[in-house]
Formats: C-alpha cells, sequence, structure tokens
C-alpha cells in the first residue's frame, strides 16, 4: 500500500519532528491533548519509520532527562507530562540518522484520559475510561531545530470601554490558546501579555492541569507570576477549571478519600490564586458533603459544568439538580457551556472532517444525523454504520467520529432559564466567527436574551474549541475571541433589554 500522509489537529509529531539523536533518532513529541496528564495514561506507542514497524523494546521515551522503557509507564502515576513539555520517542537503530534525511515515519499512539470515567472499577479493579487515539503518517526531514511560531495581528482596534449598564462582565480561558500554549508559541506570562494587548478582559480563567507546570500542586513560583500578570494588566480571576483524575493509577480507580484529598487540593489552589469560583468535575453526594466545609472556609463556590451532549434538564443533570436541592448551599451552582444549546455543527468540525475524507454525502449525512432527537450514542453509531456501508473506515476519523455529536448538543437555549439562579459562571463556547461577526453554529443573540431576562450577571468567559479541530496556525484563537467579544456587546447593546 503506498505511503499516505495523515494529520491531526491534536497529534504527536508535527513537521519538526524527527531529530538527530546517538541511539539512531528521536522524535519530539507533543501531548496530543488540551491539558497535561500522567505518565500512566499512554496506553500504547508504535512507530514505524521507512515502512519498518520499531520493535517495542527499541523504543525509550526521554522525559526531563529520565529515560522510560514503555513498559515502565503504566506504573508512572505520579509523573507528569506537563502541556508544553515534549519529550523524546527514543528509536534505537544501528545507523544514526542525519540532519537533512527524509524518512517515512508512522505513529500511532493511544492516551487514557484519567479525569474521564466511563464506568468504575470493580471489585477493587480499574474502571474503564475514555481513550484518546492518535495515529499520524508524515515524510519527515531530519532537523535539530523547532518550527518558528507564526505571527501574529498587533494593529486591533480598541474594544469599546464597557458600561455600568452592560448586564455581563467578559473574559476567557486561556483553554482558547491550548493549541498555541502546548507548542510553546507562548509561556504563561506572554500568553497574558497578548490577552492584554488585544483588549480582551478583564476575567482570566484557567484549567488548573492545563497551566500548573506542578499539578495539582500550585507552586509559589506560580502564585508569584500570577499575581505581577494581574497586576500589570488589571485581570480578575474568574473561575479555576478543576479535574480529579480518578484514573491517574492504572491498577485501580481513586478510593473516596484519596478523591476529597485531590480536591481539597485544587480548592485551596484556586483560594491562593484569589479565585472566587471552582469548576468542579464531580457532583457526588458523598464527595460534596465532604467538601462544602472545605469551601464555606475558603469561601469559595463550586460550579458543576453543563456541557455538551446534556442540557439544564437531561437526567444526569437532574440528579445533581437533586443533591444540590437535599444539600441546600448558595455556594452550589453550574457552569452553563453553550456547547449544550449549538444550532448547527461548526464549520471548524465541518472542515475537519472533509480533511479526513468525508465527501459531501458524508458530510450531509452527518449533520442530518447530528439533528435528530436520538441519544448522542445512538447516533455516533448511526453515523459510523452509514461510513461502514460506504467502505469508509471511521479509524480514518480518529475522535471526529465522537467529538462531533459530544461537544455538539442542541438543546433549547431557554432551558437555561430553567436554572438560571443556579447559573455562577458561563462558558461562552465557539468555533468560529464569520464575515458578519456572527457566530454561525451558536445564537448568541438569542443566548444573551435569555440570561438578560434571567436576571444573570456574571461572567460570560470566551471558550473557543476549534483546537479540537483546527490545524495549528490555521487562524488566531486569541483574535477570534476578541472578534467575539464585540458580537457579544453588540448583541447586548442592539436589542437585549437590560
Amino acid at each position: 500500500m503506498p505511503f499516505q500522509e495523515t494529520t491531526a489537529p491534536n497529534g504527536l509529531i508535527a513537521r519538526d519532528s524527527l531529530r538527530p539523536h546517538p541511539d539512531g533518532l528521536a522524535l519530539r513529541l507533543t501531548l496530543p491533548w488540551y491539558r497535561s496528564l500522567w505518565l500512566s495514561s499512554v496506553t500504547s506507542l508504535r512507530v514505524t519509520v521507512d515502512g519498518a514497524e520499531v520493535p517495542q523494546d527499541d523504543l525509550t521515551l526521554d522525559l526531563g532527562g529520565t529515560r522510560y522503557a514503555l513498559a515502565d509507564l503504566p506504573a508512572q502515576s505520579g509523573t507528569l507530562w506537563f502541556l508544553q513539555d515534549h519529550p523524546s520517542l527514543v528509536v534505537r537503530r544501528d545507523t544514526p540518522v542525519a540532519p537533512g534525511e527524509q524518512h517515512e515515519v508512522e505513529v500511532a499512539g493511544e492516551l487514557r484520559l484519567p479525569y474521564m470515567q466511563i464506568a468504575p472499577g470493580q471489585a477493587g479493579g480499574p474502571g474503564v475510561y475514555v481513550p484518546n487515539h492518535v495515529r499520524q503518517a508524515f515524510a519527515l526531514t531530519v532537523t535539530d531545530r523547532d518550527a518558528p511560531a507564526a505571527a501574529t495581528v498587533s494593529d486591533v482596534p480598541p474594544p469599546p470601554p464597557a458600561a455600568d449598564s452592560d448586564p455581563f462582565r467578559l473574559g476567557l480561558t486561556l483553554y482558547s490558546a491550548s493549541a498555541e500554549f502546548r507548542a510553546g508559541w507562548y509561556d504563561f506570562d506572554g500568553l497574558l501579555d497578548r490577552v492584554a494587548e488585544l483588549g480582551i478582559g478583564p476575567g482570566i480563567e484557567i484549567v488548573a492541569s492545563q497551566v500548573l507546570p506542578t499539578y495539582p500542586v500550585v507552586s509559589e513560583e506560580f502564585v508569584a507570576s500570577w499575581r505581577s500578570a494581574f497586576d500589570r494588566h488589571g485581570f480578575t480571576a474568574s473561575s479555576f477549571g478543576a479535574n480529579l483524575d480518578m484514573g491517574r493509577r492504572r491498577d485501580r480507580d481513586m478510593t473516596p478519600d484519596e478523591e476529597f484529598e485531590f480536591s481539597e487540593l485544587m480548592l485551596h489552589g484556586a483560594k491562593r490564586l484569589g479565585f472566587p469560583l471552582v469548576r468542579i468535575q464531580s457532583a457526588k453526594p458523598a464527595l460534596l458533603r465532604r467538601l462544602l466545609p472545605v469551601a464555606e472556609e475558603l469561601d469559595l463556590r463550586l460550579a458543576y459544568e453543563i456541557h455538551a451532549p446534556m442540557g439544564p434538564n437531561s437526567e444526569p443533570i437532574l440528579r445533581v439538580r437533586e443533591t444540590y436541592d437535599e444539600l441546600d448551599s448558595p455556594l452550589l451552582g453550574f457552569v452553563a457551556d453553550f456547547s449544550s444549546t449549538m444550532r448547527a455543527m461548526s464549520p471548524t468540525l465541518l472542515r475537519a472532517v472533509r480533511r479526513a475524507g468525508l465527501d459531501d454525502g458524508a458530510v450531509a449525512r452527518l449533520q442530518e444525523v447530528w439533528a435528530t432527537d436520538a441519544p448522542m450514542r445512538e447516533r455516533q453509531e448511526e453515523f459510523i454504520g452509514y461510513l461502514r456501508s460506504r467502505d469508509f473506515d471511521p479509524g480514518r476519523l480518529g475522535s471526529f467520529a465522537h467529538l462531533a455529536f459530544n461537544m455538539h448538543g442542541h438543546v433549547d437555549p431557554r432551558e437555561w432559564a430553567d436554572i438560571m439562579p443556579q447559573i455562577l459562571h458561563v462558558h461562552a463556547k465557539f468555533y468560529d466567527i464569520d464575515e458578519s461577526g456572527q457566530e454561525p453554529a451558536i445564537d448568541y443573540p438569542e443566548l444573551v436574551r435569555v440570561f438578560v431576562e434571567g436576571g444573570y450577571r456574571g461572567y460570560w468567559s470566551s471558550e473557543w474549541e476549534g483546537h479540537a479541530f483546527a490545524e495549528l496556525g490555521e487562524v488566531d484563537p486569541l483574535l477570534l475571541v476578541r472578534r467575539q467579544h464585540d458580537l457579544i456587546r453588540a448583541a447586548v447593546r442592539q436589542g437585549a433589554p437590560v
């Protein structure tokens, strides 16, 4: 079969990945996810060079100067693969490669996402977790230097000043620049400088597992850098995104005590950075009962995220609402993520699946299946069945076949009104801003109307999630955030009653 190049927005390798190494060659790896993971999350790595698969014993992973055999990775539950780290996957060869040579390289890997549990473990064993499959093939040239960062645009007119009558405060989650931060185009200070340069803010939200080099601990060094940037730019802390890595160990899930200790550590870290709110991942009643006294002591609100494919009245969310009614605390609420209430599939996703090989008929069928009212998993299985009926391998889509349904909900935006008093923070999710200044897949004027009429007065934190589907450098996500802010302000001031 002829060599066919494949790429992915969240891949393990890039065009500058093939490096010389005295043992043979090295592949400079990029973490194919938006947040840091544990080395124990690496389930498999396979490499083929010039058509020959490399034996597993000839592969080692070099992270921070420590070499690991692939067989040793499952035990590394305490070793963090930080998002900005680029470990070397060293391939032993009889003849080392030389700069300028070209080789056909194929990489296949799988990661186990330790915070996305499908089913808990039984009888003390490990649970089932969402996998992330990556497969790429490139004709690569051996190089000893990183590819340059894309140029950025600086001459952007300042945004209109905030008015006292504005119902919402605006900001962003730094998650919006996940791919650029991961690639090293920005360090933490540089990313905040770019946000300030574009007039975005004042609210800053972080995903802790993405930006903390010492995750889950907030170090003194990070606190100092954070406070310096905030003093420099006049930012305010809006939301601290916490995960719960139940599957950090490969042999078993976290115990209830470990879940509490991990979560408590996050709450204390959020307080040290000045956050008033923590986006929590788990709303287990027993865990919330233990965390509430900690939140009360630290004066922190805890908000469970409602994300596609669920909405405010989905069965799992109704159970969380029942738990909240039982605990009856003003510190408990929700983060509303607008991925739940989309009116169409994002053009960014549709471009990605076309690059992966879908023709016009398949793209049309994808949108038809998405628009039905069947449960998410049934829609996904129906579309995968359609692809197979056309002799199209769903594996060519990588994670897109799952993300197309998991990240695009079509609940009626008016359902947010049902829980408006409990909405403590908003993820103003978006994927595209078109030439007319609108988000083609999400009805922002309608969302503004619903939230203004519902009396919401907190932060709308812009969250560009196109990095899940777009190639690095395809767009400048922070420029898109700035354009989205303009859209929100216009919707507020041109028709939404205040």
